[in-house]
């Protein structure tokens, strides 16, 4: 179902976009209060990092399944469902008075996180008809991104200082009120009138698993190591379950996760492309956040204000790129954006130990552009052309690939900084800067192979590619080439 006043579509982006952005939010916005939580509920060590990867393991595990869900139960029925469970798991969060009950309340934030992001996602794309509209939409969508993370760094800081950690999580509660308030009114219900609700269990079980335990693994890599016992048996667990998984969807009469849906190319490519931008991204800004605070001895929040210097570019980046996707195509675009983020990250290998402020000014306008462009086309390429039917799940695919891929970019960046620092003779602040240089050398390598990917994968076909089976003759998922992002822009443009 697609709404057509224009007015109207604007004002249902505006209501899931503050949903969306919370969860953005959220996912830093903890980081810097993490000493004050510690001191407060007497937690070190892993209890800490459970706060955080409590978190990342419900986020990133589930968000297939729920996206899969709201095409089958409903994707409003699901948005106000996360909503109403965000607000109840923040208000747990504010209130815990043991690091028990905090964990517990960020595993339920994450649970509701991985219901509202895909569930957002695929109302936007239902709510947008495919073009110039759903690209100009994308673009704000993809830009909430970074904007929340950067927010969340800054904001972080100041609460905590301010008026005590608790409310890092308070600050969710009325927000998510007043979009629970308003969205009965102003969201449609997008699920097919009439379609079955036949649910793959065993499917859910398996990719659920497998997704929670590559999560998993991928945490545990910085402490255990990338050869150790541990990461290599969790690794092999994952692969067990996604083996029997796809026997499991092979064999079903629904299946949670239809394959012959997620042949097109351009799909695939965009999702490559998200996965490995979500790599270098955070893997650099991780890096970049542990060089200025443990070598230069920033504070959080004054790392904050030098990442809101990206801010700006990113929002450029964004508004280009959804322009230049509809003109030009998403190949070009895409490619520019990753390497982009590949030249910042070769910038950032020349950082100094004695302080390197200019560089690094340089590095992240550029990386905010490339950030912009690369998100917006990745998505666009990730969503366009997905038949109404699939949209949760398409959207839950580009968000599990973005966690999956931010997830495994920190654990790398972190494992090599940590081993070139302990080879140049430990925790000095020349042997640190030795370990960083080393680590931004990583994203630039990622950034180099989502050029590769973008090129390869993203290039014209002379077919599109039928969704079959599940999708039937449905012309909206018949993917396959990037003129077809152009044709319904140009399309777009004529019809309006």
């Amino acid at each position: 179902m697609t709404i057509n006043p224009a007015s109207h579509r604007w004002r249902v982006l505006t209501l899931l976009a503050a949903a969306y952005f919370m969860t953005i939010l959220d996912s830093t916005i903890v980081v810097t209060a993490l000493p004050s939580i510690g001191s407060d509920l007497g937690l070190e060590g892993t209890g800490l990092q459970w706060i955080v990867t409590g978190y990342v393991l419900a986020y990133g595990g589930l968000l297939l399944f729920w996206g899969r869900t709201a095409d089958l139960l409903g994707r409003k029925r699901l948005f106000m469902a996360g909503n109403g469970l965000w607000v109840l798991s923040s208000l747990l969060c504010g209130i815990a008075q043991a690091g028990e009950i905090l964990i517990a309340g960020r595993v339920l934030q994450g649970v509701a996180a991985a219901i509202i992001a895909p569930a957002a996602l695929s109302i936007v794309m239902t709510t947008f008809p495919e073009g110039a509209a759903r690209n100009k939409a994308l673009g704000i969508w993809g830009g909430l991104g970074g904007l929340g993370a950067t927010a969340g760094l800054l904001l972080g800081g100041v609460i905590t200082d301010g008026i005590g950690w608790p409310w890092v999580f308070f600050v969710n509660i009325p927000i998510g009120m007043v979009v629970l308030a308003l969205s009965p009114a102003m969201l449609p219900e997008s699920r097919r009138p009439g379609r079955e609700r036949n649910f793959d269990a065993a499917g859910a079980v398996t990719v659920t698993a497998a997704l929670g335990l590559l999560v998993y693994a991928i945490t545990a890599i910085p402490e255990a190591g990338m050869t150790s016992g541990r990461t290599l048996g969790l690794l092999t667990g994952v692969v067990a379950l996604a083996g029997l998984f796809v026997i499991i969807e092979t064999r079903s009469a629904a299946p949670l996760v239809p394959f012959r849906a997620l042949r097109s190319r351009v799909l695939i490519g965009g999702n490559v492309l998200i996965f490995t931008a979500g790599m270098a991204v955070d893997g650099l800004l991780v890096t970049l956040t542990s060089y200025v605070q443990r070598v230069l001895g920033w504070s959080a929040m004054q790392f904050g204000l030098l990442a809101a210097v990206m801010t700006v570019t990113s929002i450029v980046g964004v508004m280009y790129g959804q322009h230049a996707v509809s003109k030009r195509g998403v190949r070009p675009v895409a490619a520019a954006g990753a390497a982009l983020l590949g030249l910042s990250g070769l910038m950032l290998t020349f950082v100094r130990a004695d302080g390197s402020v200019s560089l690094m000014i340089a590095a992240l306008l550029i990386f905010g552009a490339g950030l912009g462009a690369a998100f917006v086309s990745s998505q666009i390429a990730a969503l366009t052309g997905v038949a109404e039917a699939n949209s949760g799940l398409a959207a839950g695919l580009a968000d599990t690939s973005f966690n999956i891929g931010s997830g495994l970019g920190v654990a790398i960046t972190t494992s090599v900084a940590f081993a070139y620092t302990e080879a140049a003779g430990g925790p000095t602040p020349d042997g640190l800067t030795e370990g960083y240089q080393m680590a931004f050398g990583v994203t630039v390598v990622i950034a180099a192979l989502g050029v590769i990917a973008t090129l390869a994968l993203l290039r014209r076909s002379a077919k599109p590619v039928s969704g079959g089976d599940d999708v039937g003759d449905d012309p909206r998922f018949h993917i396959g080439t990037d003129d077809t992002v152009r044709q319904t822009a140009e399309s777009d443009r004529l019809s309006a």
